[in-house]
């Protein structure tokens, strides 16, 4: 990774982001990126089985053979080479990890899984199978699927970016079976005592006496109505298992995620806890001491579970891990496994997602996460802004809520989970990522995520099967036809994109280049007082003698505005300094008047601009 000449700056701002000066507040621990690093991290999330694709058929609940797949292979020098120009410095790879799916691979040794607990045809990446094992559909030669992983890991290493995949400890699949586990270790389940409802050492909670029944539902059919031998309307298990979401009930509901049991973590059926309870002084303390605290600790057997397979992985050779749905999961077990982590690999990347504001501060400090997602507060108010039903402004509302952890706060405007930009349902012009990932990326220390297709304009309207459209299937085999414009048939020089597609992708490539900038990586930022349009937002980004001022219009029409600068936000310029931008071609002057500094700048439609004077440039 390329190193600036920055050198005081990174000091600087790791100092900022510690908060060590301070005194009667809990550590900030210093995040992964500020360690080594003069960069905000970029993470680009893949859905690994659909990168690849070329197939462009796109028939709903299709097979792999109609709809075709992604392999790990497909991920070659050009494809990453393409994904480093983002900035990127980490790559989730989603859904690597072998998840249930309805395919044949008993040839392999591998069970058949069941379409009645499968959700749609390839299947969530969220239903694991097997822990120790990755998704057969991924490779090429299914039998040297882990030596094919194992290449991609190193392939992405030669191209300077790290790997994350993800852990999913709330739940696993139905039909969990491990076939890659190392020797002695045991399933989940295959020691539970069935007999009771729950049991610290019990891997899963029981509905003793009963058997699961297949939810149903009169607008859902298993395949979308189409054939297969094992849907047939049941599933053998008994006793039945409480489902991932915590339902209870032999048959869950259809909203439930019922193809999936939750994993024990000692967490009694009333809520209380069958373990040792983290003492409040914690929050101060590194991730040695949490790894210290936890070494004489009789802990439930699922902990240790999920430490093996953490470690194991880490042994591989990835580097970090985006834990899904991580509030639904003790706090203490976050820092058992954490500093456990952080043991073997320091500067692992730890990434969770937690939709509880009132949870974020308790897993950054006890549970030892280096980054949570900033949705409830950032992406939905930045959501709705560019919907029209907010002021731009309304952002710095959002942000001031997490000002002491916004280091530890991820940005993202798609990724799996959520609506593309384009799609109807949120915004349906592609353009309104641009003003939205200026602010997303420039205003604070967070880091970025930025999901594949998201670049290209992708609309996530393809009908795969399950589910509804705008969110790209995570569930099906489908092309994702902006992206497959880009991949050019595996030669991923965008030469098939449109000229706006292009446009569009050059306009995140450049927003992603100033992420290694001081006043970026670690500045203070200051709301600007900006009059003339309630479109428009702005904000400094100070450190040490460079000061930005970004600026940008969320309007299908050109806005003019004028700024207002204090004299701190003036800082060590003077009237009459010309400003330049480093993003977009804009310029304009600072002038002195009656009322102070100010400066007017008209921005086109989802234009933005990022402001400075030429030495501080240079």
């Amino acid at each position: 990774m390329k190193k600036s000449v920055y050198v005081p700056a990174v000091l600087c701002s790791a100092l900022i982001a510690t908060g060590c000066s301070e005194n009667n507040k809990p550590e900030q621990q210093t995040p992964a990126h500020m360690q080594n690093e003069l960069t905000k991290p970029v993470v680009y999330q893949v859905f690994t089985r659909l990168f690849g694709n070329t197939e462009t058929a796109n028939v709903p609940w299709g097979t792999k053979e109609q709809n075709g797949v992604g392999k790990f292979a497909d991920f070659n020098d050009a494809a990453l080479k393409g994904i480093k120009e983002l900035g990127t410095t980490h790559v989730w790879y989603t859904g690597v990890l072998h998840h249930a799916l309805v395919g044949d691979y008993t040839d392999y040794g591998i069970s058949q899984d069941d379409p009645d607990v499968v959700k749609g045809r390839a299947g969530s990446p969220y239903a694991i199978k097997d822990y120790y094992d990755v998704n057969p559909d991924l490779a090429v030669n299914v039998t040297q699927r882990m030596d094919e992983f194992s290449a991609l890991i190193e392939r992405t290493h030669n191209h300077g970016m790290k790997v994350i995949i993800d852990i999913v400890p709330n739940h696993v699949a139905r039909n969990y079976q491990s076939l890659g586990k190392p020797k002695g270790v045991k399933d989940f389940g295959a020691q539970d005592d069935t007999t009771k409802a729950y049991d610290k050492n019990n891997n899963f909670y029981y509905v003793p006496g009963q058997s699961f029944q297949v939810p149903t539902s009169p607008e859902y059919q298993v395949l979308g109505d189409n054939e297969h031998p094992l849907a047939d309307g049941f599933f053998d298990e008994t006793p039945a298992k409480w489902t991932g979401n915590g339902a209870r009930a032999a048959k869950p509901d259809i909203n439930d995620w019922y193809e999936t049991v939750k994993v024990n973590y000692g967490v009694k059926p009333d809520g209380s806890y069958d373990f040792a309870q983290l003492p409040s002084e914690y929050k101060n303390k590194d991730y040695r001491a949490h790894y210290a605290f936890w070494q004489d600790k009789e802990l439930p057997d699922s902990w240790y579970k999920f430490r093996d397979i953490a470690l194991f992985w880490l042994d591989k050779g990835v580097d970090g891990f985006r834990y899904d749905m991580a509030e639904m999961v003790p706090v203490e077990f976050w820092s058992f496994l954490n500093s456990s982590i952080k043991m073997q690999k320091s500067d692992a990347f730890l990434l969770a997602e937690v939709y509880n504001p009132l949870m974020y501060r308790a897993y950054i400090h006890q549970g030892k996460m280096d980054y949570l997602y900033d949705k409830v507060g950032f992406y939905d108010t930045l959501k709705a802004i560019m919907q029209g039903k907010q002021a731009a402004n309304t952002i710095f509302a959002a942000q001031s809520q997490v000002t002491d952890i916004e280091a530890h706060m991820l940005h993202f405007l798609e990724n799996h989970d959520e609506q593309r930009i384009a799609s109807p349902d949120f915004a349906g012009d592609a353009r309104w990522g641009r003003p939205a990932m200026v602010v997303s990326s420039l205003i604070s220390r967070a880091p970025t995520l930025l999901y594949f297709g998201q670049e290209v304009g992708e609309d996530g309207s393809e009908n795969a099967g399950f589910g509804t459209a705008t969110r790209t299937s995570i569930f099906d085999y489908i092309g994702v036809p902006a992206h497959q414009a880009w991949m050019n048939n595996g030669k991923f020089d965008g030469a098939n994109l449109t000229k706006e597609q292009s446009a569009l992708r050059d306009y995140y490539k450049a927003i992603m280049s100033l992420n290694s900038l001081p006043a970026v990586v670690g500045g203070e930022m200051t709301e600007l007082s900006v009059t003339g349009s309630e479109r428009v937002v702005g904000f400094t980004r100070k450190l040490g003698q460079q000061t930005l001022y970004v600026l940008s219009n969320f309007s299908k029409q050109a806005q003019t505005i004028t700024v207002n600068l204090s004299k701190a936000q003036l800082a060590t310029l003077s009237e009459h300094t010309q400003l330049h931008d480093l993003l977009e071609q804009h310029s304009t002057e600072i002038t002195s008047g009656s009322k102070g500094a100010t400066f007017t700048l008209t921005l086109d439609a989802f234009s933005s601009a990022v402001l400075t004077n030429k030495a501080n440039n240079e």
